[in-house]
């Protein structure tokens, strides 16, 4: 399927009225970024648009990233975007409509929790053209799916911690049992796994059983308050390294790490999606690494194939050997760092691209 589906000049059709009445029935779904940039160029036709899901364009996680690609994609091939910020999943609906109104060429929905409202989109407007970041359940022609094997860069992650960890206890939890969460949560606890194996020890990890696929959840991706609470008790049970698979919920175990240093407990954070350092906002100097996913770039490069007209709805799947997700760097923890770690990561890594070592999470892309 290439440019069969598009309609031309969708974007250029758009009138001051059908904006200006989308723009009220959007401001009740939930704000979009104040700044609404407009592309121009020879582009400037193109109308890329995105939905946030309900941790909004500044969680500082999947959605923030996903939102920077479209702005690169705006600034590079000079196209007209919009966005609507989803406040709550009842959002989710009327935002993804309202793109589809305003003749959006290709809306990106960012989060496994769209992928109904995005399928029932998608098969509503055939001549419309949808990707989604983090699902793989859609099967339409109309239909790309942005998604990553996080499991890989997670491995790297758990064996980061537990080389690092001073009290032999680690631990990681998750805002929502779902697979794009437990995904992170399996490669940590192979990563732990695999340093218990190579070094002979016995690290423990709190707060999930990979074979079980039990673990401890929030239940959502906005109580932040909830993840302070739940990384406190992982640090008064011994944990010194906890990794948060939660979007903005991440932000109160950084509260906790930052009291507990405070009050002469060692201990460390490993960001989810972004690189925390440069996007968490504070705590930059206890986070130990970050499971990056590539958003940014995907989301970007999906336009730039739509633009082309060379959209398809063949999966795009993010993978340590395409650079579709990496562990950050140490960062301010570098120090703290044994030198033969990094040595250790960049030969585990080789080894994980050249199948030697089999990363395996129930929820992979297959």
């Amino acid at each position: 399927m290439k440019n069969s589906l598009r309609t031309p000049g969708r974007g250029a059709a758009l009138s001051a009225a059908v904006l200006g009445a989308s723009a009220l029935i959007l401001s009740a779904c939930g704000a979009p970024p104040a700044e609404e940039a407009g592309g121009s160029g020879e582009n400037s036709d193109y109308l890329g648009c995105i939905v946030s899901d309900s941790g909004g364009f500044d969680d500082r996680s999947f959605n923030q990233s996903s939102y920077e690609g479209l702005k690169k994609a705006e600034k590079e091939l000079g196209i007209e975007i919009n966005q609507a910020e989803s406040q709550a999943e009842t959002d989710f609906g009327p935002n993804v409509d309202q793109m589809v109104q305003q003749g959006c060429d290709l809306t990106v929905t960012v989060g496994f929790l769209l992928a109904d409202t995005t399928k029932e989109a998608a098969e509503a407007n055939p001549d419309s053209h949808f990707a989604i970041v983090d699902d793989n359940s859609i099967e339409a022609d109309n239909v790309k799916p942005i998604i990553y094997d996080t499991a890989q860069a997670a491995f790297l992650a758990g064996y980061a911690a537990a080389a690092t960890s001073e009290t032999g206890k680690v631990a990681t939890y998750g805002g929502i049992n779902i697979p794009t969460v437990t995904i992170f949560m399996d490669g940590f606890a192979d990563g732990v796994s695999y340093y218990n194996e190579q070094k002979d020890a016995d690290v423990q990890l709190l707060g999930w059983d990979k074979e079980a696929q039990n673990g401890t959840f929030i239940g959502n991706f906005n109580d932040q308050g909830a993840g302070k609470t739940n990384t406190q008790n992982f640090i008064n049970e011994g944990a010194d390294v906890i990794m948060p698979v939660a979007g903005p919920v991440g932000l109160g175990t950084l509260d906790a790490v930052i009291e507990a240093n405070e009050g002469g407990k060692k201990a460390t954070v490993v960001w989810v999606d972004s690189d925390g350092y440069e996007t968490a906002g504070k705590g930059e100097e206890f986070i130990l690494t970050s499971v990056m996913k590539l958003m940014g770039d995907a989301v970007n490069e999906v336009i730039s194939s739509d633009v082309e007209g060379d959209f398809d709805n063949t999966p795009y799947i993010g993978t340590l050997e395409n650079g579709g997700v990496a562990l950050a760097p140490f960062h301010d923890q570098e120090a703290n760092v044994p030198e033969e770690l990094q040595g250790e990561l960049d030969e585990i890594k080789e080894q994980i691209v050249s199948g030697d070592i089999a990363v395996e999470s129930a929820a992979s892309p297959k």
